[in-house]
């Protein structure tokens, strides 16, 4: 793929992750294209279809997320790259959500956003093990766990707007409780 159309795919789904996050099923792939500063038919040449532009978006948001995991999973300490990871998850939270909902409630989730969704799970158990085997996070939660908290976290402040204040201070309340007892 030529570089300018590589950086209009991006800024397409950049710009998709937005209009999606904000407007749900009411976005209009014209605003998408107006957003990306590109032609509405540059949408159309790499997503033929409005569900295939919301599955790229999906698959793009869970695989940047896995990325900052692995990335997060090298550093050298544990413990804040957890908190970091999960204060990611959270704070990501209403726009993954949205999109999801748009994905599923068309085709259901696809293979390339269940893999996609696999992967990352994947990444955040390897960091979640890292921060309990430096003591930074109790031994006896599982991943499963992990990702009901970091759930219902989300689905809340997506539903109703939260003040940032008061989503930072919940998730400092779910990291300390995360905690091993002290």
């Amino acid at each position: 793929m030529r570089r300018d159309a590589v950086a209009n795919r991006e800024a397409v789904l950049t710009a998709a992750e937005a209009v999606f996050g904000e407007a749900g099923e009411t976005a209009s792939t014209e605003e998408v294209a107006r957003r990306a500063g590109v032609g509405i038919g540059t949408v159309f040449r790499h997503f033929p279809t409005k569900q295939d532009l919301i599955e790229a978006t999906v698959v793009r948001h869970f695989e940047r997320v896995t990325a900052q995991a692995r990335a997060l999973a090298a550093t050298a300490d544990p413990g804040p790259a957890f908190a970091t990871l999960v204060e990611t998850m959270i704070g990501g939270a209403a726009t993954k959500i949205a999109l999801v909902n748009l994905l599923t409630a068309q085709k259901g989730m696809t293979d390339a956003a269940a893999r996609a969704s696999r992967d990352l799970r994947d990444a955040v158990a390897v960091v979640l093990g890292q921060a309990q085997r430096a003591g930074a996070v109790r031994g006896d939660v599982s991943i499963d766990e992990v990702f009901l908290l970091i759930r219902g976290l989300s689905q809340a402040s997506a539903t109703a707007p939260v003040a940032t204040a008061t989503l930072r201070k919940a998730v400092a309340v779910v990291l300390d409780g995360l905690a091993p007892a002290r």
